[in-house]
């Protein structure tokens, strides 16, 4: 009996368990750098002046009464939604061939989607205005081989910017599909094959499912930066396109009007909070499949 007292009293804890005193350093740096400065973000947006003495909701009013605040709101989220499409339709295929290939392809895949995490974003920016450019690489080409005339409008458009911001965001999209994918088991396709399903109808309906979970990351990951970026957005989308980053941007430092800028900021959270919170409902409704193996 004694033994097993001091057996008992001896033996370790469960090393599963630990006590919340660990996450403390981390709770103070986030309440510190984030909590903080957003609660005086918001603190700031209650003030209906520039000079911040008069209390009320005047700037939560003026942008959502304005409808060309609404229209910035409105094409800046549709915008992510447009370079997500592009990341989900162009790294889908990507991630698909990566898991099919060998060692040396596959590090060669690896090394071509992580270049752009490499390269500084101001870098690959002004290297797509060069390949946009009325003299760049694309209509050079299509002029030496007479398909053109006159040079196309490529840069500061709606296309050059999906394009630009799609190549960017790339990685953040192809990584999730690539561990996705990875945890299919590749026998699967060989059953559904079996039982008479061609590849097309394999992929839609049993590759396809099983790599949602995947998906719904790669989508939360790439809207969520596609719509803050804001050098690229200013770069290759030039003066004639606004959206909301360079919005908040001008009202902040070039207007002076503080108050508006933070009631933006403010109303521009909640609304990609909303969007990220969509994306996490169907990833867990896709968890299921992503678990079943």
């Amino acid at each position: 009996m004694k033994s097993a007292t001091t057996a008992s009293a001896t033996a370790p804890g469960d090393v599963t368990s630990f006590s919340l005193g660990l996450a403390l350093p981390l709770g103070v740096v986030f309440a510190i750098f984030f909590v903080l400065p957003l609660a005086q973000l918001f603190y700031l947006s209650l003030h209906n002046d520039t000079a911040a003495t008069v209390w009320g909701l005047g700037q939560y009013i003026k942008f959502l009464s304005d409808p060309f605040s609404l229209a910035v709101l409105g094409s800046t989220l549709l915008l992510g939604a447009e370079v997500t499409l592009a990341c989900l339709v162009l790294g889908y295929p990507i991630a698909w061939l990566y898991q099919r290939s060998g060692s040396r392809v596959q590090t060669l895949i690896i090394m071509i989607v992580l270049l752009p995490l490499l390269t500084s974003v101001v870098v690959r920016t002004f290297a797509w205005i060069v390949i946009l450019g009325r003299q760049g690489i694309i209509n050079s080409v299509l002029q030496s081989l007479g398909l053109i005339g006159t040079p196309l409008r490529m840069i500061y458009t709606q296309g050059g910017l999906i394009a630009a911001l799609a190549q960017v965001q790339m990685p953040l999209m192809v990584l999730p599909l690539i561990t996705a994918i990875g945890r299919i088991d590749p026998n699967l396709a060989d059953a559904s094959a079996s039982l008479g399903a061609g590849s097309w109808r394999t992929f839609v309906k049993v590759m396809l499912p099983l790599s949602m979970p995947g998906i719904i990351a790669g989508c939360t990951l790439t809207y969520a930066a596609a719509i803050t970026a804001f050098i690229t957005q200013s770069l290759v989308g030039g003066g004639q396109m606004l959206f909301m980053p360079m919005y908040l941007y001008q009202q902040a430092s070039t207007l002076q009007n503080w108050p508006f800028a933070a009631a933006i900021s403010i109303i521009f959270l909640f609304a990609v909070l909303a969007i990220v919170a969509l994306f996490s409902m169907l990833g867990r409704r896709a968890r299921g499949y992503g678990d079943a193996r």
